[in-house]
């Protein structure tokens, strides 16, 4: 997991976080999907990025309020938004 001190805290992060994946700009190879979730450990959420088998390629922590808010901009992507 990322470092804690780049935590998404508020959705203009989340979408530039959305964007830097669907546009290739953190150089992931593989790339097939997004998804929130919720650490079992700690119950921490995160922002993940996964290959076609499901394998965490990336992931950011996330605040609760963007875990809550952000939910729709993952689901549907930010793609024509930017």
């Amino acid at each position: 997991m990322s470092n804690d001190q780049n935590v998404i805290d508020n959705l203009d992060d989340l979408r530039r976080f959305l964007v830097s994946v669907e546009t290739g700009g953190l150089g992931l190879q593989g790339v097939e999907g997004v998804g929130m979730a919720t650490n079992n450990a700690d119950g921490r959420h995160f922002v993940a990025v996964f290959d076609a088998n499901h394998k965490l390629l990336h992931a950011r922590w996330i605040t609760d309020e963007v875990y809550e808010t952000g939910k729709e901009m993952v689901r549907d992507g930010v793609r024509g938004q930017h």
